[in-house]
């Protein structure tokens, strides 16, 4: 009975570093998987392409509190971002030029609100949420607003702001979607 407990061991070890192994060479190749409700989960691949509104992105967070607040509240994970930030996946939906505004309706980019947009003023478990201004600002040449576009809960840029061009890893492509 031993004997078959070590082959099963090792045959499960031997099985555990050959998917390790498969999935590092797919993550160094370009795969990324989102597991939020930011984007539509599922397995994405970063490109080359460049980085405009409507896309989707994989992004280092900038090291601000409201960040490190997100992080020990299990908005985000850790990660290898500096900070200790684990990549985040957004949608561009306002880059230069475009006026944003978050109202108690939700966030308006050039005077239109976009849809799952309303901030929430605490998370589920009653702690209070960061907004961004209220105040109409318009993007300048390097900002992006990265936010969801079918989500309510997410913790995107109507609670952190815009962000710069810079912190941008990839645009991602979906490869297959649920």
């Amino acid at each position: 009975m031993n004997h078959i407990v070590k082959r099963v061991a090792l045959t499960a070890l031997v099985a555990g570093v050959g998917m390790a192994a498969v999935g590092g060479a797919l993550y160094a190749a370009g795969a990324r998987i989102n597991t939020s409700k930011s984007i539509p989960l599922g397995l994405y691949w970063t490109t080359s392409v460049p980085v405009a509104k409507g896309e989707y992105v994989i992004f280092c967070p900038p090291q601000r509190a409201v960040f490190t607040d997100a992080r020990d509240r299990g908005y985000i994970g850790s990660g290898f971002c500096p900070g200790d930030y684990g990549y985040m996946m957004k949608k561009v939906l306002a880059a230069k030029g475009d006026t944003v505004a978050v109202t108690p309706a939700g966030v308006t980019v050039n005077g239109d609100l976009l849809p799952h947009t309303k901030p929430l003023p605490a998370d589920s478990a009653g702690r209070p949420l960061p907004h961004m201004s209220d105040e109409r600002y318009t993007l300048g040449d390097s900002e992006l607003l990265l936010m969801t576009d079918r989500s309510a809960t997410s913790f995107d840029a109507r609670y952190f702001g815009p962000v710069t061009r810079a912190q941008v890893k990839a645009v991602i492509r979906p490869v297959v979607t649920w």
